[in-house]
């Protein structure tokens, strides 16, 4: 077995949703199996939630059963989920992981979580309850829209990024104007904290990316259309019959519940489903995801791209990842 001083301090594997991580990353942990354990990190802001499964493409029983998973069903739906924390947890976890003598393989399509890992968290006030309460009330009283103006007026750099009804987004940005009197976007220029090469030592990151979006927007529509046939809608229910749930928790704005969300709105209304429209927009949110994560890809001159629609993606994947190893190791 490889010394683990002579192993890369993590592999990473990215990628848009749809794009086979978690085939590639189950195959990889297979191809080192025989010499090196792999242990795999979650790097995905949804599967930490408890009682989202379907929705979120998490890897089944029987896939975690078969390599140790890390950071999947670790909050309820109420609880937030930072990238601050995640930076943390991944960090703990990937120095218990050498510990033990394997190798960390982070996998997943956050890329924030990626670049905050990666890169560095910027050093932003933390959250102000008080100020946040306020922030609350003002909304509720004049709407999103017209924060979203009061935020292009203070941080137009900001507001240029958020769609006005990024109820989320804009109340963060207002809350760290209020509390340090600096826009959010002075915090994404300023220093790190610390130098990444430091902090995580010498990592690698693996990219699947299509050549052809056509092909991606197809797995998209095919996986979404197997979640509705798995029971997505009453995965979504049994949230809603809980009672202490809404909309605009980060959970339930992940791709595709949102939408399955309002769905069920309308069903509670009018007593009818609006299915097709659900899976036209589910879709087409998923899509944009991807979009997003891909121009996220394309900032990370560091990735060494694999072509998740080529022949053999898989196989490549995985020799690319051999040979990185056995460089290491000469």
């Amino acid at each position: 077995m490889p010394r683990a001083d002579t192993l890369p301090t993590y592999i990473a594997l990215a990628g848009p949703t749809a794009s086979g991580k978690t085939a590639g990353a189950l195959a990889i942990a297979q191809a080192l199996a025989p010499t090196l354990p792999v242990e795999i990190i979650s790097v995905d802001s949804a599967l930490v939630y408890r009682g989202m499964d379907i929705g979120t493409a998490k890897p089944s029983a029987a896939e975690q059963a078969s390599v140790p998973h890390h950071l999947i069903d670790i909050r309820d739906p109420l609880q937030a989920y930072s990238a601050a924390e995640f930076v943390a947890d991944a960090q703990r976890l990937i120095g218990e992981i050498r510990a033990r003598g394997a190798l960390p393989l982070l996998v997943g399509g956050t890329m924030l979580y990626f670049k905050a890992l990666i890169d560095g968290i910027d050093d932003m006030p933390p959250a102000d309850p008080a100020v946040r309460a306020r922030l609350e009330a003002q909304a509720a009283a004049i709407g999103w829209p017209a924060m979203h103006a009061e935020l292009a007026r203070i941080d137009p750099a900001t507001a240029a990024r958020l769609a006005p009804a990024d109820s989320q987004r804009i109340q963060r940005a207002l809350e760290v104007w209020h509390v340090s009197g600096q826009p959010l976007s002075h915090f994404h220029t300023i220093k790190k904290i610390a130098d990444s090469a430091d902090r995580m030592g010498a990592g690698a990151l693996f990219s699947l990316e299509p050549t052809d979006r056509a092909w991606l927007h197809q797995r998209i529509a095919q996986r979404f259309d197997a979640m509705l046939q798995d029971g997505f809608l009453d995965e979504v229910r049994a949230l809603r019959t809980r009672g202490d749930l809404h909309i605009d928790l980060p959970s339930m704005r992940c791709v595709g519940y949102r939408q399955a969300w309002e769905a069920l709105d309308i069903e509670a209304a009018t007593g009818r489903l609006p299915a097709a429209d659900l899976r036209e927009r589910g879709i087409a949110a998923t899509r944009q995801l991807a979009k997003r994560q891909i121009t996220w890809l394309r900032s990370m001159p560091q990735r060494q791209a694999i072509a998740c629609d080529a022949p053999g993606a898989t196989a490549t994947l995985v020799g690319r990842v051999q040979a990185l190893l056995q460089e290491d190791r000469a």
